[in-house]
């Protein structure tokens, strides 16, 4: 029987920048030395470009930057092929997943909104860009400290990833959630919330914490508040231009957004 569901099922939230990994910055380094190690540079910011993506199409894109294809040309005489992505993923992984433990702390607030969100009702579903080899890692961590979502959507796991909708149909079906318009997707990265939106869902940027600004907790809180006000704003500018209907800090900054969607649907309104 059809329902016009007016209130929120599920919150799905991405992993790192967003719960975990404050900073979004353990594939970062990652990326770098990568490149690195097959006689490529590649900038931190460069890195960040594609972040969300699962890692094999993020390869694939760093490699057809300007800057990477001229490297690349100069020691290969030839462009980047996807049997040289394959070459650099297969690197790339334990790279990353050795890293992990590094950077897996909690974004402060994180277990607190979750616990209301379940106080609420609400299932708690998640995607990531990363593997399963990684999140095997990432998960270990996160249960130790206390998160376990109600589902895991890996990279990989469907025939097409993020910016498509797949993983979120993927929630649905895991968490029997519907219609989308009850779910808010929180994400750090354009084409995280580009799979929320592909989905019908709600759309939360996070800002701060996340890749748009990219950095440590430490670096953030050593920054005068001038300082982080114009980071601030210029994340919050790139998430609402990704498609963001909210923006916020962090997730500890959530529920005030899930009551005013609350109050949208109770009116008919929809993403």
């Amino acid at each position: 029987m059809h329902s016009p569901a007016t209130s929120l099922t599920a919150v799905v939230f991405d992993w790192a920048g967003t719960i975990l990994d404050f900073g979004s910055r353990a594939p970062m380094g990652a990326f770098v030395r990568l490149f690195e190690q097959f006689g490529v540079t590649l900038s931190i910011e460069e890195a960040r470009g594609p972040m969300g993506m699962a890692k094999w199409d993020h390869i694939r894109a760093l490699g057809h930057l300007p800057s990477v294809e001229r490297q690349w040309q100069a020691l290969h005489g030839r462009p980047v092929t996807d049997a040289d992505v394959d070459r650099l993923y297969e690197v790339f992984t334990p790279m990353n997943a050795a890293v992990i433990p590094d950077f897996a702390d909690l974004i402060p607030g994180a277990l607190d909104t979750v616990a209301a969100l379940r106080a609420r009702g609400l299932k708690i579903g998640s995607t990531t860009g990363y593997n399963r080899p990684i999140m095997e890692v990432v998960t270990r961590l996160a249960t130790a400290a206390g998160y376990t979502p109600d589902n895991l959507v890996c990279a990989g796991d469907l025939a097409a990833g993020r910016p498509t909708p797949l993983m979120m149909y993927r929630c649905f079906a895991d968490l029997g959630v519907w219609p989308p318009h009850t779910v808010v997707k929180v994400d750090d990265t354009g084409v995280g919330l580009a799979e929320g939106l592909n989905a019908g869902t709600w759309a939360v940027g996070v800002a701060v914490s996340g890749n748009a600004v990219g950095l440590s907790r430490a670096e953030w809180e050593a920054l005068p508040a001038a300082a982080q006000q114009a980071l601030r704003e210029k994340a919050t500018a790139q998430l609402k231009a990704e498609g963001a209907h909210y923006v916020i800090d962090s997730v500890a900054d959530l529920l005030p957004v899930l009551d005013d969607i609350e109050a949208r649907l109770a009116r008919g309104e929809r993403p």
